[in-house]
């Protein structure tokens, strides 16, 4: 990854030995007990989250490919993308059919954990750090765990709460869902502590400003805290941080002043490179075209996208009659001036945007609104406006409704992994997923607003993990 501080073989062995959270404690001759003596070591710590973050590119079923899968349970259960031949496990998440024994749903739910457990390891052991680096790396590592936790609370709902590095005589913690309001507290506890700990270091390590942002989203997903919500935010606009000229140059100048917080790749590296963006082509990576446009996401952007829409889906160009997501093209477009990021586009160099200004600027306007249907504030139109004009949409609005503000995300942050959680937090998932359901006859139902606790997961805990109503 970007800014990557090399690990030595030796940390590797003792700390990817834990891949499975479930693996209580390593055996190897070193130890993170004796491991971390300073800020040099506890940094190696610090990347490793990261790196968890980042994923595995391989085509192994036992190695964690975390956000690289992610796009299978957000943008591919919405009404945005959709498989090309509608088979296999990832189609289970296009028509709402998803089983317990999901493959891609237990890689991602482990992938999270690996992450909380590397987060948990640094925490562990923040007392090595210096003065001078113990409030960064205090920070990364709450930031990070919050992070994992959030997508988890949000997708399964009750899930095992564990901030510490446990050991076997703790194992049933492992197993032990918590309610999602302990969750969000741990989850709102470490990002005012971030919030209060952090600097910038780099887009690609958390920030001050990612902090903020991102508790702001857990207090609009929680439907709380509007006034605090807005106030971080702005505590965000009018900074460092600003939109690019071209929405082109968001995802193909990497390390731009609209990125508030990535995850790096570097191409044509096995260990670094990802190869998500390559599945969403036909038959260039592993699949055969997964994360394809649908009918309703085109109609949108052809009505809604102005100038994002030649950059957010082409057609595909080896089968005409399907349309692809063009944001994260890792071999590139000649007839858009996008550039290849890589050799070879199963090792691709595309970062991965986690949090942006302009979401930041939709999320001031979700958070001034405050549940409300509408809002007239005149902070909010400049918010609003700022997004849509930079799309090339200049005509002025008097009043921004809730659908105006759905509709708006939609089209800026398409095929980002957004969509899901903006129409469950803003609540009209149940409605606009069955009517897409019944568009295209799917079996979208109330069971399918939480994913399945994975069954791998469920018989190691010999039952104590129990399952979500419906699977």
């Amino acid at each position: 990854m970007k800014n990557h501080i090399k690990i030595s073989i030796l940390f590797l062995f003792v700390l990817m030995g834990c891949e499975d959270f479930l693996d209580i404690a390593p055996t190897a001759a070193v130890s993170s007990g004796n491991y971390f003596v300073d800020d040099q070591q506890l940094e190696t710590g610090v990347i490793a989250m990261y790196d968890a973050i980042q994923g595995v590119n391989s085509t192994s079923t036992s190695d964690n490919h975390s956000i690289q899968y992610e796009f299978y349970i957000t943008e591919m259960r919405s009404d945005n993308t959709r498989t090309k031949s509608s088979e296999g496990e990832a189609a289970q998440f296009e028509s709402y059919t998803i089983q317990s024994t999901n493959g891609i749903v237990l890689d991602y739910y482990r992938s999270m954990y690996n992450v909380i457990y590397r987060a948990n390891l640094v925490l562990e052991n923040i007392d090595v750090a210096s003065d001078a680096n113990r409030d960064q790396f205090e920070g990364e590592a709450k930031f990070v765990r919050a992070y994992a936790y959030f997508n988890l609370v949000r997708l399964f709902g009750d899930v095992p709460l564990l901030d510490r590095v446990i050991g076997p005589e703790d194992e049933a913690l492992s197993f032990t869902r918590t309610s999602t309001a302990d969750v969000y507290s741990l989850i709102t506890s470490d990002l005012q502590d971030a919030v209060a700990k952090l600097g910038k270091v780099s887009i690609n390590r958390a920030s001050k400003a990612a902090a903020q942002a991102m508790l702001a989203k857990v207090y609009l997903t929680q439907g709380t805290n509007y006034v605090e919500a807005q106030q971080l935010l702005e505590a965000i606009i009018g900074t460092e941080y600003s939109l690019e000229d071209d929405f082109r140059d968001v995802f193909y100048s990497e390390s731009n002043d609209e990125v508030i917080f990535a995850i790096g790749y570097l191409p044509d590296l096995t260990s670094d490179s990802q190869n998500f963006s390559s599945e969403w082509l036909n038959a260039v990576g592993r699949t055969s075209g997964v994360n394809y446009v649908t009918t309703e996401a085109r109609e949108a952007l052809d009505n809604l996208g102005g100038a994002r829409t030649q950059y957010s889906y082409r057609q595909d160009q080896r089968q005409p009659t399907e349309y692809q997501v063009v944001k994260y093209l890792p071999d590139g477009d000649e007839s858009l001036g996008i550039p290849a990021t890589s050799t070879d586009p199963t090792l691709a160099g595309n970062d991965w945007i986690v949090i942006r200004y302009a979401d930041v600027l939709l999320m001031h306007v979700e958070a001034i609104m405050a549940g409300a249907n509408e809002t007239s504030s005149g902070s909010a139109i400049s918010s609003f406006q700022q997004v849509r004009s930079r799309a090339g949409i200049t005509t002025p609005v008097a009043t921004i409704t809730k659908e105006d503000l759905l509709n708006e995300r939609r089209v800026e942050l398409a095929f980002e992994n957004h969509r899901w959680f903006d129409l469950v937090r803003l609540g009209v998932a149940r409605d606009v997923l069955s009517a897409f359901s019944a568009a295209n006859n799917y079996s979208f139902s109330d069971t399918d607003l939480l994913l399945p606790i994975p069954q791998a997961e469920i018989n190691l805990s010999k039952g104590l993990l129990t399952q979500n109503p419906g699977y």
